[in-house]
């Protein structure tokens, strides 16, 4: 969730239409129309799934901000450090339970959400991105793009063109740790030593929207472009 919203300490509770609607101080009563498998238990109290949630919050959030949420839904999970292999939901299965409920306030940002997710963004930041690229006119990148496809242990990109031999990578907090920074180099050394442009963002670069960092995404394109090297088998200048 955005920060602004994960720090709330507001209580939503959401009721069947036939029972009266609840006023507290703190709480925030919802009248809904919930089905069973949008509906799960956690330490005896009934919750909506993380799927409903993500829908519910259309309502609340902007449209760049809920094909993040859905974008963290429908990733893959890595097991050796989430301990699951399968995404919370996924883009058909949260495309059928939108459709259940044609009505709800929210629907038309959810729906035109679900055409922008895609599974891949490993963070906010990285989907962030990846809207940007396509607001300024940039194609659509690859996601988690691997230096030597097939390869388990290949190094990956967060983002990136294979034609245009581009590697996009968006290095968050934790990418400051001693041993994160040395992997982080020794993963651009590895696409750098085959030809491959890396340009790395950070939080600087989100600070403006992306906006610089999408600017130097064209450039490199359009260089990369005119490269006689590079020109064959490219019919487009971006």
């Amino acid at each position: 969730m955005p920060p602004w919203l994960s720090d709330s300490d507001e209580l939503h509770l959401s009721k069947p239409r036939a029972l009266p609607e609840v006023r507290r101080k703190g709480i925030v009563g919802h009248t809904v129309l919930a089905w069973d498998d949008e509906v799960e238990t956690a330490d005896g109290i009934r919750i909506s799934t993380r799927p409903r949630t993500w829908l519910d919050l259309a309502r609340r959030l902007s449209l760049s901000e809920l094909v993040c949420m859905g974008d963290e839904l429908v990733r893959v999970p890595r097991f050796g450090l989430e301990g699951r292999n399968e995404p919370f939901a996924t883009i058909d299965g949260l495309r059928s339970m939108v459709s259940r409920h044609p009505n709800l306030q929210g629907i038309v940002r959810a729906r035109a959400a679900l055409d922008l997710m895609r599974v891949g963004s490993d963070s906010a930041p990285e989907t962030l991105l990846r809207l940007a690229m396509c607001d300024a006119g940039l194609p659509e990148p690859e996601l988690q793009l691997p230096l030597r496809p097939g390869s388990p242990g290949s190094p990956t990109a967060d983002l990136g063109y294979r034609r245009r031999r581009l590697a996009v990578q968006y290095d968050g907090g934790h990418h400051l740790l001693p041993d994160q920074k040395f992997s982080d180099r020794r993963r651009d050394k590895a696409f750098e030593s085959a030809g491959w442009i890396v340009l790395v963002l950070t939080k600087n670069d989100l600070a403006d929207g992306f906006e610089g960092a999408t600017a130097k995404i064209k450039r490199i394109l359009h260089t990369a472009y005119l490269s006689p090297s590079s020109a064959a088998g490219f019919s487009n200048p971006v």
